[in-house]
C-alpha cells in the first residue's frame, strides 16, 4: 500500500508562482507513474501532468503546458509540480495520484493523496 502527502499549496496572485510537493511513503515502486489531477469547485477532476518515477518521461495537459513542470525525486520518494504564470482558472483542489502500471497515456490512477488547495486570485 502506498501513501501520498501533498504539500505546497497557498494563495498567490495571478501571474506567481507555487510548488507543489508529494511525498510518497510504503510500498512504493520504480515501476509506477505518477502524477497530478486537479479539481475545480462544480468541475470534474482532470489530469494536469503524469511522469515516470524515473523521469524519463512526462505528459502535460493542454491548459497547463509550458507552464507547469513536473518532477521527480527518487532519493526523497517525493514528486514536484512548480506552477508558473498562474491564473485565476488554475485554482482548484490539487491531487497526487499514482498508477501502477507506470503508463503515461492513459494515466489511471489507482491511489491517491487527499489534495491541497491552490487558489490564484486576479
Amino acid at each position: 500500500q502506498v501513501q501520498l502527502v501533498e504539500s505546497g499549496g497557498g494563495l498567490v496572485q495571478a501571474g506567481g508562482s507555487l510548488r507543489l510537493s508529494c511525498a510518497a511513503s510504503g510500498r512504493t515502486f520504480s515501476s509506477n507513474a505518477m502524477g497530478w489531477f486537479r479539481q475545480a469547485p462544480g468541475k470534474e477532476r482532470e489530469f494536469v501532468a503524469a511522469i515516470t518515477w524515473s523521469g524519463g518521461s512526462r505528459y502535460y495537459a493542454d491548459a497547463v503546458k509550458g507552464r507547469f513542470t513536473i518532477s521527480s525525486d527518487n532519493a526523497k520518494n517525493t514528486v514536484y509540480l512548480q506552477m508558473n504564470s498562474l491564473k485565476p482558472e488554475d485554482t482548484a483542489v490539487y491531487y497526487c495520484a499514482g498508477d501502477p502500471r507506470g503508463r503515461l497515456r492513459p494515466f489511471r490512477p489507482e491511489y491517491w493523496g487527499q489534495g491541497t488547495q491552490v487558489t490564484v486570485s486576479s
